[in-house]
């Protein structure tokens, strides 16, 4: 009989960061792009899991994944063994060039999952391009979308993120830093509110938040945009960077009609949202038994292939017409990583099971995910700082506030940095957002780990 090893916690056995983290961060700082960000004092070493050691040997336990990146952890022998196989093979031979079993094979799989019938039972046929990363997927989308339609406009949201390449980071809605000084961005681009149950626009309530975005959006077809000038509206179906915001029901159903109506593709972004993160394999899949939401493009990336570079658009192929040579990407669908993608999918649906976590990673992530929605909703009731949580499966989002209700990003920061100082690795997101988006095989046992140092920590604060 196979039994569950005891389960771990964090082993801290420097002060952060250690002698050789300090030593390294230092080199790191003193060579690489002062682009990047560096949140937090850790240099890491190697995982298992869901825990992360670094190179003084601090074992944390890890709640944020990579940036939802790492869905079956650090060194998931399935992942291992598949990579190693594809590797010994061959690592590299262009996609835009050469069909290949592992992305053949990787389209098929990806495809079912949207491949639904309508309702005349009929089954509408996709396709699939493959890139390196999610900004890159929705470079592919607008591209798609522009040639498609003959359209030149594209609507998105405020508090998006949909990458940092120039197309994308026009369409991103969510720090103006990633913009300051790198105009001009990508023209006939506009943004209009997302809708935020918790922090409502127009004066709007929970409920009908959706309903008046969409009613500000049709001012702007009257007032300021040609609907008929409008390629696509993207838009993630649960908000990632901005907050980890979950729309209320209604919203995405009745979006996908004035889209309809007006001949705009609708796209869904579910770079950090998809691949079984929320308990079904895409986010808006929450959202299909209250009407049937389904859209034009989607476009995927990080949780794809467990930590492997790979990236996917996926489109109608109705709507797939651009020709031969009109796009491509010379590491786009690379076979080590398309195998990883599809290992990743053995655990997310099953084929392969993962020692503790059910059926599949997906059911994973929807029973334990919902464990803790209702562990950290309870701690919201003792909590008044906890402002809000909410959230699907393993993509949680914790917002903090002030004795005013307003975004209180210092203390949010300050919580975080104490997480982080007893053991927990996490991010934040939004103005005042800790994200709760482990990797996808954390058991339940580890979950309740974690809950107790952010319970411990939220305590100090009370």
């Amino acid at each position: 009989m196979t039994t569950l090893p005891q389960t771990r916690r964090p082993e801290l056995k420097t002060s952060l960061p250690g002698p050789r983290s300090t030593e390294l961060m230092a080199r790191d700082a003193a060579r690489l792009s002062t682009s990047y960000v560096r949140p937090y004092a850790f240099v890491p070493d190697h995982g298992n899991g869901v825990w992360l050691t670094d190179v003084d040997g601090n074992t944390m336990l890890d709640f944020f994944a990579g940036i939802a990146v790492s869905t079956a952890g650090y060194n998931h022998p399935h992942i291992v063994k598949v990579i190693t196989e594809q590797a010994g093979k061959f690592m590299h031979v262009c996609l835009s060039d050469y069909p290949q079993e592992p992305t053949t094979l990787l389209a098929e799989r990806l495809l079912k999952h949207v491949e639904k019938p309508d309702q005349d039972g009929n089954v509408q046929p996709w396709r699939a391009f493959f890139g390196n990363s999610g900004a890159e997927a929705v470079e592919a989308a607008v591209k798609l979308a522009r040639h498609h339609t003959g359209r030149s406009h594209i609507i998105s949201t405020l508090g998006s993120f949909h990458g940092r390449t120039y197309g994308a980071l026009t369409l991103t809605g969510s720090k103006t830093k990633y913009k300051r000084g790198f105009g001009p961005m990508l023209p006939a681009v506009t943004h209009i509110p997302y809708p935020n149950p918790f922090r409502p626009p127009f004066n709007s309530t929970p409920e009908h938040c959706g309903d008046a975005v969409l009613d500000h959006l049709r001012m702007l077809f009257q007032t300021v945009i040609p609907a008929d000038e409008v390629a696509a509206f993207i838009i993630e179906p649960m908000q990632g960077e901005g907050g980890y915001i979950v729309p209320p029901m209604g919203f995405l159903k009745k979006l996908r009609h004035l889209c309809d109506q007006n001949g705009i593709l609708l796209i869904f972004d579910e770079v950090q949202s998809g691949m079984g993160r929320t308990g079904k394999m895409f986010s808006f899949q929450h959202f299909e038994e209250y009407g049937g939401v389904q859209p034009d493009i989607i476009t995927l990336a990080k949780g794809m292939a467990s930590g492997m570079p790979i990236s996917a658009m996926l489109a109608r192929e109705s709507v797939m017409t651009w020709p031969k040579g009109s796009h491509g990407s010379t590491f786009g669908g690379n076979p080590v990583s398309a195998a990883a993608a599809l290992a990743t999918l053995d655990l997310l649906e099953g084929v392969v099971k993962h020692l503790g976590c059910g059926d599949s990673l997906m059911d994973n992530a929807a029973s334990v995910g919902a464990f803790m929605l209702t562990e950290l909703k309870a701690m919201q009731g003792e909590f008044p700082f906890l402002g809000d949580v909410r959230g699907q499966g393993l993509f949680i989002g914790l917002e903090f506030v002030d004795a005013h209700g307003q975004p209180d990003g210092k203390l949010r920061d300050l919580l975080s940095q104490e997480m982080f100082n007893a053991g927990l690795l996490n991010l934040d997101c939004g103005e005042s957002v800790i994200r709760v988006s482990p990797p996808l095989i954390l058991t339940l046992d580890e979950a309740k780990v974690g809950l107790e140092i952010m319970r411990e920590v939220l305590a100090r604060h009370a």
